[in-house]
């Protein structure tokens, strides 16, 4: 028989609603199976084992009483990414700055995960304050990849992704800024989606650039995204970017067959650089859209080439403004043996932030400078807008785009920590989706030779997750849920 950690969302669901386990017996299985990998993969950074068992104790009560009051998310073991605050259990962002923070209050998407009866086992690892592409850039420890312990996870969500790949839990949330959900999916072979910003709550997650992060979702496969994504989205009132549209039911957007679907090859996605083995992977996964009915037609994105350079005003731009409350007052880091009010803020913050904080709030503080400000963050912002122009043109001709995730495989740990220009080119296929606000998702699509994942991301128009899905579901049928996960 499989062990409990190798089943979906949706098999746990069926077997814990059949009573065949208990979501006692669920989670403890994921906890010993944590205890057994994590210490290879580093994952996670905090664990709250009792908590876990008190929501899986509860969870059964629920199933006994009142099968039908389950939800697809009851006594389901997740994994939450270390920059949402949860109540009374610590919350870091991978930062010396927020080591021994305890948020008083948990973020919206942890209250509807709490109210469809979800376990938490804990907080997972990430690139400090999601600045970065590899999780090498946590202040605690690097993550592994599952599939190969010497490369990286991909990043910021590293841990979020790792702990699905690994089966440390049964589903994560993590939050994309610049492909931080769908590059490490890609590296892991996890689906990972972004939805549209606006469509998932970011009340009580932490900030690094606000008009580009996003909370999403890391699953094993597109059904479980669907039911995750069904939890999660919806207005919030305590959010001021959240927008106020109702939430389709997700699940049903998982339909065989993409006949009248046309989907939108990018001819700026397949340039030089971009491996042959990844590119071939794509390639052959488009074909397995064609094979289920979807037309293909050559689209153009023409600014792509300036998306990373706009980034990385904007993204860095906003981190300055909102890192500038960690000043060792208020919260995070106290330091000692300051001498004055000035000398606090700079120990605090020069001890507080690593390396990668400190080079984007500079690069950040640099551009919104007096006499700077019109020559850098105005003209990237023109930039964003002519971004967004591409593809609601592109749209206008199909109704998913689809395109590499990343230009290589998960890389080896160490690899580009010494060139941050070749780390932050990492994400040249991910970082216009957060720049239009429009969704996408990472699907996997195929093996290296050196038996590394490699996903398919498709982008549709805002508010587009229903075509993304339908779109992924097809994909899955055609090439199959993976089934061979890594062995750690």
């Amino acid at each position: 028989m499989s062990s409990l950690t190798d089943f979906t969302m949706h098999e746990l669901h069926e077997l814990l609603v059949r009573r065949e386990v208990s979501a006692v017996e669920v989670t403890k299985a994921y906890l010993d199976r944590i205890d057994g990998v994590d210490p290879k993969v580093g994952a996670y950074l905090t664990l709250t084992p009792d908590q876990a068992l008190d929501q899986a104790e509860k969870a059964d009560r629920c199933l006994a009483r009142k099968v039908e009051d389950a939800t697809p998310l009851t006594g389901i073991p997740v994994g939450i990414k270390d920059v949402i605050c949860t109540r009374g259990v610590r919350t870091t962002c991978g930062s010396r700055m927020l080591e021994n923070f305890v948020p008083p209050y948990n973020a919206t998407v942890i209250e509807r995960l709490e109210a469809h009866g979800a376990v938490m086992l804990g907080k997972l690892n990430m690139d400090e304050f999601a600045m970065g592409s590899s999780t090498e850039n946590s202040a605690f420890h690097p993550t592994h990849n599952p599939w190969d312990l010497e490369r990286i996870p991909g990043g910021s969500s590293g841990g979020s992704a790792a702990s699905v790949a690994a089966r440390t839990c049964a589903c994560s949330l993590g939050s994309d800024t610049g492909g931080s959900i769908r590059q490490p999916a890609s590296h892991c072979g996890v689906v990972g989606m972004k939805p549209t910003y606006g469509r998932v709550s970011r009340y009580g997650l932490v900030a690094f650039a606000s008009s580009l992060d996003q909370i999403g979702s890391l699953t094993r496969d597109v059904t479980d995204c669907a039911l995750l994504l069904n939890v999660i989205s919806g207005y919030d009132p305590r959010d001021s970017t959240s927008i106020p549209r109702d939430v389709p039911d997700y699940t049903l957007s998982l339909i065989p067959g993409l006949k009248g679907c046309t989907i939108g090859i990018p001819r700026e996605y397949f340039i030089s650089g971009l491996d042959p083995e990844v590119e071939r992977s794509v390639r052959d996964a488009i074909s397995a859209l064609e094979s289920q009915g979807a037309r293909v037609e050559e689209v153009s994105l023409p600014h792509t080439d300036y998306a990373v350079a706009a980034y990385y005003i904007i993204a860095p731009a906003e981190a300055s403004s909102n890192l500038s409350r960690y000043d060792g007052v208020k919260y995070g880091l106290r330091v000692r043996g300051f001498k004055d009010l000035t000398d606090m803020y700079k120990k605090a913050r020069s001890q507080g932030f690593g390396p990668e904080v400190k080079r984007r709030i500079m690069i950040g503080t640099y551009s919104l400078s007096a006499g700077y400000y019109d020559a850098y963050y105005k003209k990237a912002s023109q930039v964003r807008t002519l971004i967004m122009q591409d593809f609601r043109n592109a749209f206008e001709k199909c109704d998913v785009i689809a395109a590499p995730v990343a230009p290589t495989t998960a890389f080896r740990l160490g690899e580009k920590t010494g060139d941050p220009l070749q780390m932050y080119l990492s994400d040249i296929f991910t970082i216009p989706v957060n720049l239009a606000g429009i969704p996408g998702i990472s699907v996997p699509c195929g093996l290296s030779r050196d038996g590394l994942p490699i996903g398919l991301q498709l982008m549709a128009g805002h508010f587009g997750e229903e075509r993304l899905l339908t779109a992924a579901y097809n994909l899955e049928l055609v090439l199959g849920p993976w089934k061979n996960w890594p062995t750690v």
